[in-house]
C-alpha cells in the first residue's frame, strides 16, 4: 500500500494530515526519512511519525461522545486541562476527531482511530452536515437568517449556514456542511446577536438524543456505513 493509506490505517492521521507530515519530512521508513507520499510499504516495514512506530489497527473504533463545555477536541494542545479524547481512555486504540466543537460548545463528536472515516466526515465535499441548537443573547434579526445563509465575510472569510431555523425565543437550529473555525458564533456576533450557547446535535443522521455529557456509545455497523456514503469500497 502506499504510505499515506499506511499511515491513515494506523489510525495516526487522515489521508491529508498524512500527506502533510510525509512532505514535512516527519516520516521515515526503515529508518530513512520518505517525502514522497505515492512511496509504497508493506506491513513489514518500519515506519515511524516523529520517532513513534505506526502499526495498522488490527480493530477500527466509531465513537459517538457527547462533548462538555470546557473540554478541547485538540489532543495537541498542551494548555488545554481537559481534553475530550481523555473521556474515551477505556478505549483500546489512539482516536482521533472528525472535525472539532470549541471549548465552550457542546454536544455530538465523533471519534474514531479509521483515519479515512475521519477524513470523510470532515471534509466538506462529502455534505455530511451538522445540525445545531444555538442560544443568542438576543433575538436575530427578521432578515438575518437570509444573511446567513446567502454568505457573511468576517474577517476575510466567506461563511455561511445551509439553513437557519427559528425554535423559540432566541433559540435557533443551525445546519452546516463546513465547520470553520468558529463559524456560528462568528455569523450571529455578525448579526448583533452573540451565541451564548451552542449545542451540536445531529451529524449526517446520527443524533445525539438521550446521550448524556461527558458519556459515550459505540456507532452501530449501519450507521457507520451511513456515514461511509456510497463511495465506500
Amino acid at each position: 500500500m502506499n504510505l499515506i493509506k499506511f499511515i491513515a490505517s494506523s489510525g495516526a492521521a487522515s489521508r491529508r494530515k498524512a500527506e502533510e507530515f510525509i512532505r514535512s519530512a516527519r516520516v521515515t521508513v526503515n529508518g530513512i526519512t520518505v517525502t514522497d507520499p505515492a512511496c509504497q510499504v508493506s506491513t513489514s516495514d518500519r515506519v515511524l511519525l516523529d520517532g513513534r512506530q505506526l502499526l495498522p489497527e488490527e480493530k477500527f473504533y466509531y465513537i459517538l461522545l457527547h462533548k462538555p463545555r470546557g473540554f478541547v477536541c485538540s489532543s495537541a494542545d498542551r494548555h488545554a486541562e481537559k481534553l475530550a479524547v481523555d473521556l474515551l481512555k477505556s478505549i483500546p486504540a489512539r482516536l482521533v476527531s472528525a472535525g472539532r466543537l470549541d471549548k465552550e460548545s457542546e454536544g455530538a463528536i465523533i471519534f474514531s482511530n479509521d483515519g479515512n472515516f475521519i477524513n470523510r466526515l470532515a471534509h466538506p465535499r462529502y455534505g455530511v452536515l451538522k445540525t445545531y441548537i444555538v442560544h443568542t443573547a438576543r433575538p436575530l434579526k427578521n432578515t438575518d437568517p437570509a444573511r446567513i445563509t446567502s454568505g457573511i465575510t468576517d474577517d476575510g472569510e466567506l461563511l455561511k449556514a445551509e439553513s437557519v431555523r427559528i425554535l423559540g425565543k432566541n433559540c435557533y437550529e443551525f445546519i452546516l456542511n463546513e465547520g470553520k473555525k468558529r463559524e456560528i458564533r462568528r455569523l450571529t456576533a455578525a448579526c448583533g446577536a452573540p451565541t451564548v450557547r451552542l449545542i451540536r446535535v445531529k451529524i449526517g443522521d446520527i443524533e445525539l438524543g438521550s446521550l448524556t455529557a461527558g458519556n459515550y456509545r459505540e456507532l452501530s455497523a449501519d450507521e457507520v456505513a451511513a456515514l461511509r456514503g456510497d463511495d465506500h469500497a
